[in-house]
């Protein structure tokens, strides 16, 4: 696989990640936690070294799961998680609440102090790669929340540090008072926003850029039935992105590119993973996975090698089927 460096941390992984939100549960109509656990050892036995989780997926059981599986192989990994949405306290500003539990977006010293302490135990290690605020919290000043993190970086419990769901008014505040190694943002054929907002900033500094939801939680993994139903607390379930219509749409763009990916004898979710890494925003395309046949192809797209001519043809294809379909949404 294609590797890169995390800012200038020093560490380097492979251009594909694998996303643990899934896993977690929350929001997604339950988890199988054997099939979740066999797919980190899966991505960790394909190349995939990066494994992005969060406290917030599903309250702690995804970061549980993390650590279960990195039983004997913490060696393997680099591990991404998150700090700032809390339910240990009820300061800073309520954001939602998870199977019945209220949380709370809150950046404060003591508190990543607690986050982290809890981290470290779920995944049973005494130390985290990349160390990233998850979403911004308005009632801390950033001076506070970098200077928690670079002194947890000395501590070594972090080895470097990443920021989430920001604003680019937001990473230049972060930048004034510290690095910042990497960001973590959505990005997908159909989810390009950052190219123009946070992008040049990102090039500037020499920070790398996470992609989450490569995917688009699944809409770009092939056709998708239009009669299919999503059960429990699934998002999908009332995302307008996922209507009949929007189904069709992209059914046909998958028959448009479907010559080029039995030419390239890739799935179409290969295609889409290929395609992000191809197109040189992101560093590091996190893909979700929650089987180990998920993990694998996942994993199985950094062999998917695209001309220019093959990026044009997926975005022209885009283009035609695709246009204005989609609006922005906060994931």
């Amino acid at each position: 696989m294609k590797t890169i460096q995390l800012g200038h941390s020093g560490l380097q992984c492979p251009a594909i990640g694998l996303g643990t939100w899934a896993m977690g549960g929350w929001m997604w109509g339950g988890s199988d936690d054997a099939a979740a656990i066999d797919a980190i050892c899966a991505s960790l036995d394909a190349g995939i070294r990066l494994i992005d989780t969060a406290p917030a997926y599903g309250l702690g059981h995804a970061e549980r799961l993390l650590g279960k599986a990195l039983k004997g192989r913490r060696h393997q990994a680099i591990i991404a998680t998150k700090c700032g949405l809390v339910w240990h306290t009820r300061e800073g500003t309520h954001f939602f609440d998870e199977a019945g539990v209220p949380v709370y977006r809150h950046l404060a010293r003591a508190s990543i102090f607690h986050e982290v302490e809890q981290s470290l135990m779920r995944l049973q290690t005494d130390y985290i790669d990349l160390y990233i605020t998850h979403w911004q919290d308005a009632t801390t000043p950033v001076t506070e929340t970098m200077g928690a993190l670079l002194d947890l970086r000395a501590q070594g419990k972090i080895r470097a540090i990443g920021v989430s769901n920001v604003s680019p008014e937001t990473l230049q505040e972060y930048l004034e008072y510290g690095p910042v190694d990497a960001i973590q943002e959505r990005y997908s054929l159909i989810d390009r926003e950052i190219e123009s907002t946070l992008l040049p900033i990102c090039t500037e500094h020499q920070i790398a850029v996470l992609g989450y939801s490569s995917l688009a939680m699944g809409l770009l993994a092939g056709p998708m039935d239009p009669a299919r139903q999503f059960s429990g607390d699934d998002q999908r379930a009332g995302n307008p992105r996922f209507s009949a219509g929007n189904r069709a749409k992209l059914g046909a763009f998958f028959q448009e590119v479907e010559p080029l990916r039995e030419r390239l004898g890739c799935t179409f979710a290969q295609l889409m993973i290929a395609w992000t890494v191809a197109r040189g925003a992101v560093s590091v395309a996190l893909c979700g996975a929650r089987t180990p046949q998920q993990a694998l192809q996942n994993a199985g797209a950094a062999t998917v090698a695209l001309t220019d001519a093959d990026q044009a043809l997926v975005d022209g294809a885009a283009q035609r089927h695709l246009g204005q379909l989609f609006t922005p949404c906060s994931l």
